[in-house]
């Protein structure tokens, strides 16, 4: 979800330089040789004060691009993009390497939330195309800046090059923000299935369903530490009579206003439950460092409602140090699993307004 996760979010849109998500037409694969030719390294887009990237190389050139995971083997990224014709946006897996790029996604209906399983055998997304082969409606902004999560997502998995798919959720209202346990045997994912947005888990055939979050407010876009004994996620918890019915009215119309959320940590079956961050912005796309010792997150915590940086923090809240200084739209990080590269997705190096795209860099520790 991103927020849709922001190019599925849409803190993107309101950044206006934001991926149009939030935490997500048809076309054919992109065309490789455009996104090959991204070998040599770019020091004009580092910002200063960006200590801990070095040798930063753009990924992709051109259209929303967003949410770029890696594989088990860091060999691979999977990420949503709209781009060429693509109405809204699709899955994709890049060669790192090569930079080659091919949709996985059958280019109906809208998806997002990416993920591989450990073995690279298989990948979980979530898309729309059950309920209609058409993009859904966009969101409706009368009520302010609000985010769409659309009843009609469902979580499927297949084969990395699209085949054998399969669905694994059919209950009424959103399902989506998957991602895999490091062993595989888990799927974790945000569901609105008992009136709520909360967290469950459940078995790669979908089997097995279990909420671990129970508290009112939105809780996703959960991922594993790297020993899939603990949880990272991002969470509202509306407080105030204002905050609470504001939350209830939107949640009715299967929508949320993602503009105070905080990253949370739990024990891997939700006990345990803490909160990291308490700033009182939008914080989102948390992910644990190698080590699960720190994590990796972005935020508007500076101040400008429409500028998102990466930072990171110690578990317990401590250490808070910014990462990037992009006056735009950096976010969705992302660690090789030998810790050596980050992934991310940001406005920079753009070539028109709102176009995002993804970025890896040596990380400097």
């Amino acid at each position: 979800m991103t927020f849709e996760h922001l190019k599925r979010t849409g803190l993107l849109i309101l950044a206006a330089m934001v991926v149009a998500v939030v935490l997500s037409g048809c076309a054919q694969p992109t065309d490789t040789e455009a996104e090959a030719e991204t070998a040599e390294p770019e020091t004009s887009l580092l910002q200063p004060g960006e200590v801990h990237l070095r040798n930063l190389r753009q990924l992709t050139f051109g259209g929303e691009n967003a949410e770029a995971y890696f594989s088990a083997d860091g060999k691979q990224l999977i990420f949503q993009s709209k781009r060429d014709e693509l109405n809204c946006d699709q899955i994709f897996i890049m060669d790192v390497e090569s930079g080659a790029v091919e949709m996985v996604s059958n280019g109906k209906g809208k998806t997002t939330c990416s993920f591989f399983f450990p073995d690279g055998e298989r990948v979980v997304y979530s898309s729309t195309h059950e309920a209609d082969e058409a993009c859904p409606a966009p969101p409706d902004y009368s009520k302010g800046y609000v985010w769409k999560l659309h009843p009609e997502f469902d979580i499927f998995t297949s084969g990395p090059d699209g085949s054998d798919l399969r669905r694994l959720t059919d209950t009424p209202g959103y399902d989506a923000e998957a991602t895999t346990s490091p062993d595989g045997s888990k799927i974790i994912f945000t569901s609105m299935r008992d009136g709520d947005l909360d967290i469950y888990t459940m078995d790669p055939d979908g089997s097995n369903v279990t909420r671990i979050t129970d508290e009112l407010g939105y809780d996703g876009g959960a991922f594993y530490s790297s020993d899939g004994q603990r949880i990272v996620w991002r969470a509202s918890r509306p407080s105030t009579e204002e905050e609470l019915a504001d939350y209830q009215t939107l949640l009715s119309t299967s929508a949320i206003r993602p503009m105070n959320l905080e990253v949370f940590v739990a024990n891997a079956d939700g006990s345990d439950a803490r909160q990291v961050t308490s700033n009182g912005h939008a914080n989102f796309a948390p992910y644990f460092f190698p080590d699960g010792k720190r994590i990796i997150f972005v935020s508007n915590m500076s101040g400008e409602t429409r500028n998102f940086d990466v930072w990171t923090v110690n578990d317990d809240g401590t250490g808070l140090e910014q990462i990037t200084f992009y006056s735009g739209f950096d976010g969705f990080p992302m660690f090789s699993p030998d810790g050596k590269y980050l992934v991310f997705a940001s406005n920079r190096g753009g070539s028109v307004e709102g176009e995002t795209n993804v970025f890896l860099a040596e990380w400097v520790d």
